[in-house]
């Protein structure tokens, strides 16, 4: 059983998640019946789709304290990165991205728990932290970003 702080983290990104949605009744009965809640990328987010097994990799290159929301699906080998909403094209070159534009709609299951082999591999915590994209960049690149601790050895 998770502990009570981690619970109410977990209730508090999936409450962000649904203030993200254009109609977050919607999206909360598409999760009550275990299906995906269709929400926009846009005014709070931009989204990078990464292949999933170098986005778990870039995790751990950047730090998990250090790397926003991810939504990942093992059956497609992908991961859905959200990023700060004023993205330009600084991600446009890295190999294996694809940004999406702002209106694109991720179809995300519940914070508290998988659907269709999606999870969150790193939950909404309701802060609103995003990826830095330029982190993101530099973890999928050669070599690859690593955080001061891992640097250091």
């Amino acid at each position: 059983m998770a502990a009570p702080t981690a619970r109410f983290r977990h209730q508090a990104g999936q409450d962000w998640l649904l203030t993200c949605a254009p109609y977050p009744a919607a999206a909360a009965h598409a999760w009550d019946v275990e299906e995906f809640g269709e929400i926009p990328s846009g005014p709070l987010w931009r989204v990078v789709e990464a292949p999933l097994v170098e986005s778990l990799s870039a995790i751990q290159r950047i730090g998990p304290a250090r790397v926003g929301p991810i939504l990942g699906n093992v059956r497609l080998d992908t991961a859905w990165w959200l990023l700060p909403p004023e993205l330009g094209d600084d991600l446009d070159d890295v190999r294996g991205f694809t940004v999406r534009p702002a209106g694109w709609s991720l179809r995300c299951p519940p914070v508290l728990h998988s659907v269709h082999g999606r999870w969150w591999i790193e939950r909404p915590d309701g802060s609103g932290r995003l990826t830095d994209p330029v982190l993101l960049a530099a973890a999928f690149g050669p070599g690859g970003y690593r955080h001061s601790a891992e640097a250091l050895g």
